[in-house]
C-alpha cells in the first residue's frame, strides 16, 4: 500500500525564496554590482544560504521521486537535476560580456576530478572504515568507465591536437561533431544501463525490488514533481546573480580564474556527494558508484553539447583543451579509476589514494 512522506518547511521553503529574492535583488540592481549599495550587499549575503537551500530542496524532490521509480532509474532523476543546474550556472557564466572561455572547460575538469577522485575516495574510505572491504558489480563500474574515458578524451583531450584552428579550441564543424558523439554515447550508456542490461547497476539485495512496491503515494509524488521544477527554476534564476558575486569574490581574492569553475563543480556536486557518501555508511557501495560515475558522464554527455550550442550559436569563444599538469591529472585518475573497480571490492587504500590525487588538483588550482 502507498505511503506519505512528510514534507519538511526547507523543501518548499528554500524554492520560493528563490525566486523572492531574484525580484529583489534585480530590483536592486545586485546583478551588476553586488557590492554597490547596502541592500545589495545583503542580498548578496543571503544569496549562498538561499542558493543551497534550493539545490538540496530539488534534490530531496528527486530522491523521492528516485525512491518511487527505484534503481537504476532513481540515480538518473537525481543526476538530470543536477544537470540542469550545471548548465544553468556555466550559461549564466557564458552569457556575460566578459566572459571567461576557459569556464565550461575548468567546470567540467573539476566536476570529474571531484567526483572520481574526492567523491569516490571519500566513499571507499568512509565504506571500507565502516563495513571492510565493500562489493560492487564490476560489469557496471566498466561500463561507466569506458564511456567516461572516450568523452573526457574527445571533449578534454582531443582539442589540443587538431589543425583546423589553432590553439586548445575545436572549429564549429569539429564541436558539432564532438556534441552529436558524445550524445550518442550517453544515449547508449542509458540504454544499456535501463533497458539492455538494467542488472549490471542494481544494488546488491534489490533485485527482487520493485517501483510498483515503494511507499509513495501517487499526490505525494505529484507535489515532489512540482517542486522539484519549482526549485530547479529557482536555482537556475539565481544562477547569474551567484555566478557574478563568485567573481567578485575570486577577483578580489586574487585567486586563479580556474577557481570559479571549482566553486561552480562544488555547488553543484554538493548534495548529490551527500547522498553517495550516505550510500557508502549504508553499504551500499554500488549505489555511491552510480551516483558518482554516472554524474561525470552526464556531465560531460550532457553539459558539453549544451555549452557547444551556446557557443555558436552566440558567437561566444569555447576552450576546451587542458593544460599538461591536468591532462596527466585526468590521466593519473582514469588509471587510478581502473584500478579501482577493476576487482569488484574495494578497501581503505583505494579510498586513500583517490583522496590524495583530489587534494593535488585542489592545491595545484590555486598554486598552478
Amino acid at each position: 500500500m502507498a505511503g506519505t512522506i512528510k514534507t519538511p518547511v526547507s523543501a518548499w521553503a528554500f524554492p520560493l525564496l528563490a525566486i523572492v529574492l531574484f525580484g529583489l535583488s534585480s530590483a536592486a540592481g545586485s546583478a551588476t554590482d553586488p557590492l554597490g549599495s547596502p541592500l545589495s550587499l545583503a542580498l548578496a549575503v543571503a544569496l549562498i544560504p538561499i542558493l543551497f537551500g534550493a539545490v538540496f530542496a530539488a534534490v530531496h524532490h528527486a530522491e523521492i521521486i528516485a525512491h518511487r521509480t527505484g534503481e537504476p532509474y532513481g540515480t538518473l532523476v537525481l543526476t538530470a537535476a543536477v544537470t540542469v543546474i550545471e548548465v544553468a550556472l556555466i550559461a549564466s557564466v557564458m552569457m556575460s560580456d566578459d566572459a571567461n572561455p576557459a569556464l565550461a572547460r575548468d567546470t567540467v575538469f573539476a566536476v570529474v576530478m571531484i567526483v572520481c577522485n574526492g567523491l569516490v575516495g571519500l566513499c571507499v574510505l568512509v565504506g571500507g572504515v565502516r563495513h571492510g572491504e565493500q562489493d560492487f558489480r564490476t560489469k557496471g563500474a566498466a561500463s561507466y568507465l569506458s564511456v567516461l574515458i572516450a568523452m573526457a578524451v574527445l571533449a578534454l583531450v582531443l582539442p589540443n591536437y587538431t589543425r583546423t584552428t589553432p590553439g586548445p579550441v575545436y572549429s564549429n564543424m569539429q564541436l558539432v561533431f564532438v556534441s552529436v558523439v558524445t550524445l550518442a554515447l550517453y544515449a547508449a550508456f542509458l540504454y544499456i544501463q535501463t533497458v539492455r542490461h538494467r542488472d549490471y547497476f542494481i544494488v546488491f539485495g534489490d533485485e527482487e525490488t520493485s517501483e510498483h512496491s515503494a511507499p509513495i503515494s501517487n499526490r505525494t509524488l505529484g507535489i515532489s514533481f512540482a517542486l522539484l521544477l519549482a526549485s530547479l527554476v529557482g536555482v537556475i534564476l539565481l544562477s547569474k546573480k551567484f555566478s557574478v558575486v563568485v567573481e567578485i569574490a575570486v577577483a578580489k581574492a586574487g585567486a586563479p580564474f580556474a577557481v570559479v569553475g571549482v566553486i561552480v563543480a562544488l555547488l553543484i556536486l554538493l548534495p548529490e556527494g551527500v547522498a553517495a557518501v550516505k550510500s557508502a555508511r549504508k553499504d551500499e557501495l554500488q549505489k555511491s558508484v552510480n551516483l558518482a560515475l554516472g554524474s561525470s558522464l552526464a556531465t560531460i554527455g550532457l553539459t558539453m553539447p549544451a555549452v557547444a550550442v551556446m557557443s555558436i550559436l552566440f558567437d561566444k569563444p569555447l576552450t576546451l583543451g587542458l593544460g599538461a599538469s591536468e591532462t596527466t591529472l585526468l590521466a593519473v585518475t582514469i588509471m587510478l579509476s581502473m584500478l579501482t573497480f577493476g576487482s569488484g571490492r574495494t578497501n581503505i587504500l583505494f579510498g586513500v589514494v583517490h583522496l590524495v590525487v583530489f587534494a593535488t588538483f585542489v592545491f595545484l588550482t590555486f598554486a598552478p
